[in-house]
C-alpha cells in the first residue's frame, strides 16, 4: 500500500459498517416484510436475525483482534482455515455478490425516480440504465482520486441518510393504531405457519445485513487494530435498532395486505399513507442519498477485497495493482465492468430488484459461514489463547453460535439461490486457475478442492438448465 495514505479513525470505520448496512435494504423492508408474514414474524425472524448476525459480529471482532495479520477479513480467514481454493471461492463469491448489490443500488434509485418520472419504469428501461451507467463511472473516477477521500464523504453522508429514516420512525409512532397492529399481528389473512413465514424473509435479512464486515474488509486502514472490532459492534447495534422499527411500525398504520401492494421503495409509500405526497418525496430523496452513500462504500469494499485477494495472490497479480492515491485502481476498473455489464441484463428481467437482492444474500452465504467456521477453528484449537485464556468459552460459543446460524441461511434460501450461485462459482474459478499457473503453483492441492469444483461445476449446469427451461425465472 502506497505510504501516502491517511489511516481511518474508529468513526470513519463506523461510518463505514454503517453506510455499508443503510442502502437500499431498509428502505424496502415494509413491502418485503408485509408480503412474507406479519407482526409476530416479523419479530421472531429479527430475533433470528439480530442474535445470529450479532455472533457472527463479534466473530469478526475476535478474529480481528486475535488475527491482527489477516486483512481484508472475509476470504483471508477462509483461506487459513480451510486452504487455497475454498479462500480464493470466499473472496470471490463476496466481490461478485457485492457486485450484484451494486446493481440492485442502481434499480433501485431509477425505481425510486420512476414514481415520479415515469421514464424510468421499475429501474431496468433503456433510460434507467443509461442514467446507471453514467452515474457507475462518475463514482469510478471519483474513488480513484483516493480512499481516504472517498471515506470522509461517507461519513458524511452516512449522517444525512439517518435523517430521513429517523423523521418516518417519529411519524409511524405518532400514527399508531393499536387495532390495525392487532389484526396483522398473525398475518393479517396470510397462509402458511410462523416457520415458514420466518424462512420467507432470511435472504432478506442477510441481505440489509451486508455491510457488518466493512471495518473488517478495511482493517489495514485502520489506526488502532481495536478499532475494527468496536466499529463492527457498534454499527451493528446502530442499523439492527433502525431495521426493527422500519419493519414493525408500518403494521400499526396500515394493513398487512395493503403494505405488500406498494411500489418500492414501500418506505415513501407508506409515508405518503399517512401524510400525503410530500411524505413520498421526502423519503425518496433521504433514499437517493442513503443508496448513492452505500453505493460508495461497497465501491471501495469490492476493490479492496479483490485487491487484497490479488496481494496474497489468491486472484491475478493485476488487481494488486493501486494508482499514486494508494486506491486498488484494476480492482476497481474490473469491479465496475461487472457492475456495468449486470446493470445491462437487468433490462431482461422480471423483477430486478428482487432478484438482485436474493442472489446478493445467496453469494455471501458461503464467505461467512466459512468465516464463521473458521472463528469456531481457532476457538476449538485454543490457538491465540494463551492470551487472556478466561475468553475462550465464551469465544466458542459466539462461534458455534455463528455457524448454525450461517448453515440455517443456507438452508433458508434454498436450492435455487445455491445453484444461481454455482453458475457464478463455477466460471469465476478460471480466475483462480489464472493465479495459480501466474505462480508456477501446482493448481490444486487437496482431494477437496477437486470435490469442491465438481459440486460446483454439476450446479452450475443444473442451474442453466434450469434457466433455460423456466423452472428458474429471473
Amino acid at each position: 500500500m502506497s505510504s501516502n495514505v491517511v489511516k481511518m479513525t474508529r468513526t470513519q470505520l463506523t461510518a463505514m459498517v454503517v453506510g455499508g448496512m443503510i442502502g437500499a435494504g431498509i428502505f424496502s423492508l415494509p413491502r418485503t416484510f408485509a408480503g412474507a408474514t406479519g407482526p409476530l414474524g416479523a419479530v421472531v425472524a429479527w430475533l433470528i436475525a439480530g442474535l445470529g448476525m450479532y455472533t457472527l459480529a463479534r466473530v469478526f471482532q475476535l478474529l480481528a483482534e486475535r488475527k491482527p495479520d489477516l486483512d481484508a477479513g472475509v476470504f483471508a480467514y477462509a483461506k487459513e482455515g480451510f486452504g487455497n481454493y475454498p479462500g480464493f471461492l470466499s473472496a470471490f463469491g463476496y466481490w461478485i455478490g457485492s457486485c450484484i448489490g451494486n446493481v440492485s443500488y442502481w434499480v433501485l434509485i431509477k425505481s425510486t425516480l420512476g414514481a415520479f418520472f415515469p421514464i424510468f419504469g421499475d429501474g431496468n428501461t433503456v433510460v434507467a440504465i443509461l442514467v446507471a451507467s453514467a452515474g457507475i463511472w462518475l463514482f469510478h473516477f471519483m474513488i480513484l482520486r483516493g480512499v481516504q477521500q472517498a471515506a470522509a464523504i461517507n461519513k458524511i453522508v452516512t449522517i444525512a441518510k439517518v435523517i430521513p429514516i429517523l423523521v418516518f420512525l417519529v411519524i409511524m409512532a405518532f400514527a399508531m393504531k393499536m387495532e390495525v397492529f392487532t389484526f396483522n399481528f398473525y398475518g393479517g389473512g396470510l397462509e402458511g405457519n410462523i416457520f415458514e413465514q420466518v424462512r420467507a424473509t432470511m435472504l432478506v435479512t442477510v441481505f440489509v445485513f451486508l455491510g457488518i464486515e466493512g471495518a473488517s474488509v478495511y482493517s489495514r486502514y485502520a489506526k488502532e487494530r481495536k478499532d475494527v472490532g468496536a466499529a463492527t459492534i457498534t454499527g451493528f447495534l446502530v442499523v439492527t435498532t433502525l431495521m426493527v422499527l422500519v419493519t414493525l411500525l408500518p403494521f400499526a398504520v396500515l394493513e398487512r395486505a395493503d403494505i405488500a401492494g406498494m411500489r418500492q421503495p414501500s418506505m415513501a409509500a407508506v409515508l405518503e399513507a399517512v401524510v400525503g405526497h410530500w411524505g413520498a418525496v421526502f423519503v425518496s430523496v433521504g433514499l437517493l442519498v442513503s443508496v448513492l452513500g452505500a453505493y460508495l462504500a461497497w465501491s471501495l469494499i469490492c476493490a479492496e477485497v479483490l485487491s487484497a485477494a490479488a496481494r496474497t495472490k489468491d486472484m491475478p497479480a493485476i488487481f494488486a495493482r493501486e494508482n499514486a492515491n494508494g486506491v486498488p485502481a484494476a480492482a476497481l476498473w474490473a469491479t465496475n465492468i461487472i457492475v456495468q455489464l449486470i446493470v445491462i441484463t437487468t433490462y431482461w428481467s422480471r423483477d430486478a430488484f428482487s432478484l438482485m437482492l436474493n442472489l446478493t444474500s445467496a453469494m455471501s452465504l458461503i464467505p461467512f459461514l466459512l468465516v464463521a467456521a473458521y472463528g469456531l477453528q481457532i476457538t476449538k484449537r485454543g490457538e491465540t489463547y494463551h492470551e487472556r485464556p478466561n475468553e475462550r468459552g465464551r469465544d466458542l460459543t459466539l462461534a458455534i453460535l455463528a455457524t448454525l446460524y450461517t448453515a440455517f441461511l443456507l438452508y433458508a434460501g434454498g436450492i435455487k439461490f445455491i445453484v444461481l450461485s454455482a453458475v457464478l462459482y463455477a466460471p469465476g474459478s478460471l480466475l483462480y486457475l489464472w493465479a495459480r499457473r501466474e505462480q508456477g503453483e501446482k493448481i490444486f492441492t487437496k482431494a477437496s478442492d477437486f470435490i469442491i469444483l465438481a459440486l460446483a461445476v454439476v450446479a452450475a449446469l443444473v442451474g442453466v438448465y434450469w434457466i433455460a427451461t423456466g423452472y428458474i425465472q429471473i
